[in-house]
């Protein structure tokens, strides 16, 4: 059995970097030709001469950060897409909103890849607990463990009892999900009685894989491997059993620019993350992700020879990623519209027990706001907060909308 997904994981640097700059120019060209958005973006540029790293940097970058008002002003993609909606397979809509395309594809957002890395091999079955409304990842792990020919039990989020249950009695080889939400499960099986040993290996997302966590659900017998995907751009980057860095995807090219700019950063500096896809569907040009971090020298101890990124290390603006969702600052600002009686808001993200912990800091002159706020947070955020009201002029007054203290 190879321990490889394919050979294009192997070959050299330089191989890679020909084959990826000998292809690109096409890439561009079927941006600027099918994609009106990058038809204006790129205008001034000539696709044939973006044979290289240099060249590519002098493309201008789109922002995640600014589909939102994009998307909003020209609905439903700002034209980015180079498919028409009609010939899509799926639309999805993550938090913000910001509505991203599937096509058909198969392993369209090339998760396999990832999967076969934590250890998922023809035969097994994946009890996948991303969600499968509204925002993609079920779908997403859902369709990369078909393409490896992994059945799937499609669980999605909640129903803890009925969680473990269905591992008792389903026996999964693995799980694909939030590893704060598996770590809840397997306790919760614990408690009941119910076994999982079955349950050994588990590739997650969605939220920071601190090592407490890690160790935990060791301790609770399933090795953990994480990837870094996003729902516009797919898989970005991959753990393997060597547990150094996340390995770039095959399937694009990233990377790391001072924030706020395209300019790459030398080898080795913090920066944001920006990605060039091959998706002929969402033909994605240096987009910028708004997650910051930096390459890993040197090549993996697994054998894999792509470039390695140390793995997420905060926002290069405040949107926070928080049980797999997006929280924008825009939509705190949504949320104190809503209520005039909001001077300012600072939503504080941290973690204990290996579980995030939302609180909404309200600075107010009112009282018992506290019911109405968190279901006004609840319906533009997705997601449940604990509210603390504070008298005005306590809260800093630093800008700082989204605080995240996690580790």
């Amino acid at each position: 059995m190879t321990e490889f997904y394919d050979s294009l994981e192997t070959r050299s640097a330089d191989e890679r970097e020909a084959a990826q700059f000998e292809a690109l120019p096409e890439q561009v060209a079927l941006a600027k030709a099918d994609s009106p958005a990058y038809a204006r973006l790129l205008a001034q540029f000539d696709p044939a001469a973006v044979t290289s790293r240099g060249a590519l940097a002098d493309l201008p970058v789109t922002r995640k950060s600014d589909l939102i008002d994009a998307q909003q002003a020209d609905p439903p993609f700002a034209s980015l897409i180079a498919t028409p909606r009609g010939e899509l397979r799926r639309v999805f809509a993550s938090p913000g909103p910001i509505y991203d395309p599937e096509g058909w594809d198969n392993d369209w957002w090339r998760l396999a890849r990832a999967l076969f890395a934590a250890g998922f091999r023809r035969g097994d079955l994946m009890h996948n607990c991303f969600s499968y409304h509204f925002t993609p990842g079920g779908v997403m792990f859902e369709t990369g463990a078909h393409a490896l020919g992994c059945p799937v039990f499609p669980a999605g989020v909640g129903n803890t009892d009925q969680q473990a249950k269905a591992i008792a009695d389903l026996r999964p080889a693995g799980y694909g999900g939030t590893p704060s939400f598996l770590k809840i499960i397997l306790e919760r099986a614990e408690e009941l009685g119910l076994p999982h040993a079955s349950l050994t290996k588990a590739c997650v997302s969605g939220e920071a894989l601190l090592p407490p966590l890690r160790q935990g659900l060791k301790d609770l017998g399933v090795d953990v491997t994480q990837c870094y995907a996003t729902a516009d751009l797919g898989l970005i980057a991959y753990e393997t059993a060597a547990r150094q860095g996340l390995i770039v995807d095959e399937g694009v090219i990233v990377e790391i620019v001072r924030p706020g700019t395209g300019d790459p950063v030398p080898e080795g500096e913090v920066g944001e993350v920006v990605v060039t896809t091959f998706n002929a569907d969402y033909p994605l040009i240096r987009f910028a992700t708004g997650d910051l971090s930096a390459v890993l020298a040197g090549t993996s101890p697994c054998g894999r020879t792509n470039m390695r990124l140390k793995g997420w290390m905060g926002r290069a603006d405040q949107t926070t990623k928080i049980k797999g969702m997006f929280v924008h600052p825009r939509q705190i600002a949504d949320l104190a519209k809503r209520h005039p009686e909001v001077i300012r808001a600072r939503l504080v993200v941290e973690q204990e027990d290996g579980n995030d912990r939302l609180t909404l800091n309200i600075e107010t002159a009112a009282s018992g706001l506290e019911a109405v706020i968190k279901d006004s947070f609840l319906s533009l955020c997705k997601l449940k907060t604990e509210v603390a009201l504070h008298v005005p002029g306590t809260l800093p007054n630093d800008g700082i909308v989204i605080q995240d203290k996690r580790a």
